[in-house]
């Protein structure tokens, strides 16, 4: 919703004209999460589409934890309606937050050094374009906009995330939320943690890594050390 109204005034004061469309997709809500979704862009004056997906419905048949297939289930849907209206840009509310999470995470969990873009071309949707405009916004101050404005979002409103905020630790099997606490315990010693992840992104040093990926291809440093 922030991202929405920022894009609304840059709409106004930029040099570059370009259209707004304000997409959401119901991937299965019950009617009170609908309801507020709805109540919240017209509270803030957001000509808001939605559409609907059975999503929900087909991840809970899955079994086991099924978030990857939900995200990838979720862009696609979301390409194919942008694309059907017209638009050849998807504005995503990843923030700076989002950006060093994802990276731990896949370091913990992956196996890999991974991050996120700030805007790339769609591999699967010709002409489309993913952009990330809250990239180098964090979440508190996102979180200090949403109480300076008395308001109240749903959440990702699927049963894996209510599970998880009813846990006694706030933290429950979601690994999201354990790297969240584990950025903010080492933040009482090292306020700039955060920081100094986010940069490390953007300096990676390929003449020191063992091994890197590119375009899919995997390549040793023994590639440049045999060659000597």
């Amino acid at each position: 919703m922030l991202m929405a109204k920022l894009l609304q005034q840059l709409q106004r004061i930029s040099d570059t004209n370009f259209e707004l469309v304000f997409l959401s997709m119901d991937p299965g809500y019950n009617e009170v999460n609908r309801k507020k979704i709805e109540e919240n862009a017209k509270l803030l004056n957001l000509p808001l589409t939605v559409f609907k997906s059975d999503i929900f419905a087909v991840t809970e048949s899955v079994g086991g934890s099924p978030c990857y297939l939900c995200a990838r289930m979720r862009r696609g849907h979301l390409y194919s309606k942008a694309k059907e209206l017209g638009c050849n840009k998807i504005a995503l509310g990843h923030h700076f937050s989002d950006v060093i999470e994802t990276t731990l995470l896949g370091m913990f969990y992956g196996s890999q050094i991974q991050a996120m873009l700030p805007k790339l071309h769609s591999t699967n949707f010709e002409g489309m374009t993913l952009i990330r405009p809250m990239y180098c916004i964090k979440e508190e101050a996102i979180l200090a906009w949403v109480r300076y404005n008395k308001l109240e979002f749903i959440q990702c409103a699927c049963r894996f995330v209510d599970e998880y905020s009813h846990s006694e630790d706030g933290i429950g099997e979601s690994k999201r939320r354990e790297v969240k606490a584990l950025i903010k315990e080492l933040k009482k010693t090292n306020p700039g943690i955060e920081q100094s992840i986010f940069k490390s992104l953007h300096s990676v040093c390929l003449d020191t890594m063992p091994g890197y990926k590119t375009d899919g291809k995997y390549h040793s440093f023994l590639e440049k050390f045999n060659e000597k």
